[in-house]
């Protein structure tokens, strides 16, 4: 196994020299470890890299490839440029600003966690399902804290979540008694793979790294009594080693999941609303008084729930308003450039005079 396959390397070939390739193992602001299977480097992107950017999305991001020059005695290196991503998990990046945020790149299978407890949170977990979707990546559930429920409250948990997660893998496991956690590293995390722990604060991520690794790497805090929402402990993203040769990246807590894209994949996410409306009469079917209406007939017995329906629109109305919002960027980028080339030109032309 060469030293690219021990950090996931899966490209049969390449036109760039392989000593060049280094993968991307933390982001913290502008500053990056990459590691090319065996020595770790401090790593900043160059001058034409920076320059040439002209987004976040361009910028690198945790498991990307990357082709770096390197600096062995000082054990640093320069990202010269980022090799094409094969998936890459996007979020709005947190703030006003109209501006996508990579959260890793180039991941087999999402790992989307939430606990068994009070903090189930459906509506969050659609969210991370759609854009796991999106992502280019496998999505997989793994609910935490099975040793604190019973074996009624698991069955109950688990039905409830399989209602909206058509046919995604669901694994209940305990960190604290290590229960589930062979099948998750046998089924979805093998050697040479690389999964991401998505999920909100306090559900349990930091202590299933640490599990993971058997060793502690990962802050854990106590999650709050009163309404079992959890504390920050993550505050970077990051990618680990684990000791069977599969890679996990380990995320910030997102309580909110704001979305970037996802239209072409909402019917994959919502596979049972899109398939009761293409059973409506009418194909232009508005679901409110028309006659014929199988989401109404669906909601009114029972078959669908109002909660589930409600979050489908809402995602609907979310996403086609942020595609409004890009479009608008697009256009006032698109003058910026157009009046920054006008007056390069007047100068240019003055200076000629």
């Amino acid at each position: 196994m060469s030293k690219l396959n021990k950090i996931g390397w899966e490209f049969s070939s390449h036109d760039v020299d392989e000593e060049r390739i280094a993968r991307v193992v933390t982001v913290q602001k502008n500053r990056y470890r990459v590691t090319d299977g065996e020595n770790d480097f401090l790593a900043h992107v160059s001058g034409k890299f920076r320059m040439n950017a002209s987004q976040s999305l361009d910028f690198p991001s945790v498991g990307d490839w990357v082709i770096v020059d390197k600096l062995p005695q000082e054990q640093k290196a320069v990202i010269l440029e980022i090799l094409p991503r094969k998936s890459q998990f996007i979020r709005q990046a947190a703030g006003g600003k109209t501006e996508a945020q990579v959260v890793g790149a180039n991941i087999d299978t999402v790992f989307i966690v939430n606990s068994l407890n009070q903090d189930l949170n459906l509506r969050r977990m659609e969210r991370y399902i759609l854009s796991a979707y999106d992502s280019g990546a496998s999505p997989v559930i793994i609910l935490t804290k099975k040793d604190e429920c019973t074996e009624e409250e698991i069955r109950e948990n688990v039905a409830v979540v399989e209602g909206i997660a058509f046919g995604i893998p669901i694994l209940t496991i305990s960190s604290l008694t290590g229960d589930g956690i062979s099948e998750l590293l046998d089924n979805y995390l093998p050697s040479g793979k690389t999964g991401a722990l998505l999920g909100s604060s306090g559900v349990g991520k930091s202590t299933l790294v640490n599990k993971l690794m058997n060793a502690e790497v990962q802050e854990t805090k106590s999650i709050r009594e009163a309404d079992s929402k959890g504390r920050h402990t993550t505050t970077h993203r990051e990618m680990f080693f684990l000791p069977n040769g599969a890679l996990l990246i380990d995320t910030p807590g997102m309580r909110e999941l704001q979305l970037w894209e996802g239209e072409a994949v909402l019917d994959t996410a919502f596979q049972d609303i899109e398939t009761l409306e293409e059973e409506c009469r009418f194909a232009d079917c508005s679901h409110r008084t028309e006659p014929g209406c199988r989401i109404k007939e669906a909601l009114d017995s029972g078959e669908l729930s109002t909660e589930r329906f409600e979050s489908y629109r809402k995602l609907q109305r979310e996403l086609a308003y942020e595609k409004r919002k890009q479009n608008k960027k697009s256009m006032l980028d698109e003058k910026h450039r157009w009046k920054q080339i006008s007056k390069e030109q007047r100068h240019k032309y003055k200076n000629m005079r």
